[in-house]
């Protein structure tokens, strides 16, 4: 099956289901003012602002619960007179109440961040103010560790002979395994290696990439041998002329798509039994985690992957520990 049909460079048109209505003024409890403004607000960031409608809703929802939370806990429904005396203990009261209701820090934060994009909407014209939030401790996020496969499944996934059933064009297949090569074997994000040029492809006897990361920020990576075989490869075989342009492109010659490495990487896993925590980024956190396991140096692995910060990549340590604690669980004798 071709992929050109996935992505053609134009915004894909809104499904019909987004196309319901807003709720209105009468959705809101607030002063009717404050009300009208809340129903412009989500028109705004329908219209002007693109937002999605899963995030309309909820920012919809979360607006909603606090203004009937105020109208409770002032005993009036707010007005601007209201909104703009408010104090950090109002909102405190507010995410405290949300918190007694059940919600998780994850909630908690985008609860705070609609309540906080309504009132400077308001702000705006002078009905609101926003000082109180410099005031307010946010919910921590929550702390997930990265999803790191194992050695086994890793090299099954950038192994293109696990796709040799598939049917899609010999040149498509090399392109994606090659893809996935760069993710592993070189530990870039997928944007990263959709941006390398033709010009500049790690293949024969050049053994580095230079990469433009987040921030704007460059650095110089080691591209081992299998990762350059693996585009030699791809080269060998694609049809269209690469001077000038992308070193990945789609079926039709124009850039490469991140969805397209997803929706492949998607389908493999499925083939190879793997867990749905097996995304591109996954092969990312890979290479990190198997390198540490190697006994990798943490400020070489942090040049490596790009990571402003150390604590940043201090997270992979606790990876490589819970990796050694399930093996030892699962392997020692006493364990039980």
């Amino acid at each position: 099956m071709r992929d050109s049909h996935l992505h053609t460079g134009r915004k894909a048109p809104r499904p019909a289901t987004e196309a319901r209505p807003l709720p209105g003024p009468a959705f809101f409890s607030a002063a009717p003012q404050i009300a009208e403004e809340a129903a412009l607000w989500l028109q705004a960031l329908s219209g002007e602002r693109r937002a999605s409608r899963h995030t309309i809703d909820a920012y919809a929802r979360d607006v909603g619960v606090f203004l009937r939370f105020l109208t409770e806990h002032l005993g009036a429904k707010p007005d601007a007179a209201a909104l703009s005396a408010m104090q950090p203990a109002d909102l405190r009261a507010f995410l405290a109440r949300r918190r007694n209701d059940g919600l998780e820090s994850r909630s908690l934060l985008r609860a705070l961040a609609a309540v906080r994009n309504f009132l400077r909407f308001l702000e705006k014209k002078g009905l609101a103010r926003t000082d109180v939030f410099g005031a307010v401790r946010a919910p921590k996020r929550p702390h997930s560790l990265p999803k790191a496969l194992t050695v086994g499944d890793a090299r099954d996934l950038v192994d293109p002979e696990q796709r040799a059933g598939e049917a899609r064009e010999p040149w498509v297949l090399a392109r994606d395994a090659a893809v996935m090569a760069l993710l592993y074997g070189v530990g870039l994000r997928i944007s990263e290696a959709l941006s390398i040029q033709r010009a500049d492809a790690p293949i024969g006897r050049t053994d580095r990439v230079t990469i433009t990361g987040k921030g704007g920020k460059t650095r110089t990576l080691p591209v081992i041998e299998p990762v350059r075989r693996a585009i030699e490869a791809y080269l060998a075989i694609c049809p269209y002329d690469l001077a000038g342009g992308p070193l990945f492109v789609g079926a039709r010659g124009g850039p490469l798509s991140p969805r397209i490495v997803q929706l492949a990487i998607q389908r493999l896993r499925g083939a190879l039994g793997l867990p749905d925590s097996a995304t591109p980024h996954a092969l990312r956190h890979s290479f990190a985690t198997h390198l540490l396991g190697r006994g990798g140096d943490l400020r070489t692995i942090q040049e490596l992957l790009g990571h402003a910060s150390l604590s940043t990549t201090q997270i992979y340590t606790a990876v490589d520990k819970q990796r050694l604690l399930d093996a030892y669980r699962s392997a020692h004798p006493r364990a039980d």
